[in-house]
């Protein structure tokens, strides 16, 4: 499946089941076969030199349930500090953010959430904008959003400024202490 997303594909540090079930028990919910088969495949690394997703049991600052945390509570003491109201959220209700499980980021500061509806077993993609304040679709799973930032879509998701990402990833590597290398 990856094969069709990137035209380059070079994993980087993968991880296996145990990993991702332990990740899924610490959440408290399933992880969508998309991300999963993301991380058995590809790993950690960078996709479209601007996506970065959080795969399990990496170094604390790449792993899935670290960056959830981290990611969640930075967004609420962020938004209670700039008193930041309602997200404007495209083409829905803003109660998708109250259901977010943050697992990705861009390097402009764009952040990737699951909308995580109980009973689905592929949650979609959301992007909540580096300003905090709007959030857009990305796509029906993960590779469906990989696929549509690398066409005009990405407009769409990142925003008017943005361009299509190239179709590749580029895995970070371990050092010898378990720490990823990018």
């Amino acid at each position: 499946m990856w094969d069709a997303v990137f035209a380059t594909l070079r994993p980087g540090v993968v991880c296996d089941d145990e990993a991702l079930t332990r990740a899924e028990a610490a959440l408290g919910f399933p992880l969508p076969e998309s991300y999963r088969s993301f991380c058995r495949t590809c790993g950690a690394g960078l996709a479209g030199g601007h996506i970065r997703i959080a795969v399990p049991d990496q170094a604390e600052g790449a792993d899935l349930v670290s960056v959830a945390e981290v990611i969640a509570h930075g967004v609420a003491a962020a938004r209670a500090e700039h008193e930041i109201g309602v997200f404007d959220v495209a083409g829905d209700d803003a109660s998708v953010v109250d259901r977010a499980c943050f697992f990705g980021r861009g390097e402009a500061g764009e952040l990737l959430f699951w909308d995580v509806v109980p009973g689905r077993g592929e949650y979609e993609i959301w992007v909540l904008a580096a300003d905090l304040e709007s959030v857009r679709f990305g796509g029906a799973d993960l590779a469906d959003l990989l696929a549509r930032l690398q066409g005009p879509a990405v407009r769409g998701i990142l925003g008017l400024d943005a361009v299509p990402l190239p179709a590749t990833f580029v895995g970070d590597d371990a050092a010898p202490d378990g720490t990823l290398l990018s």
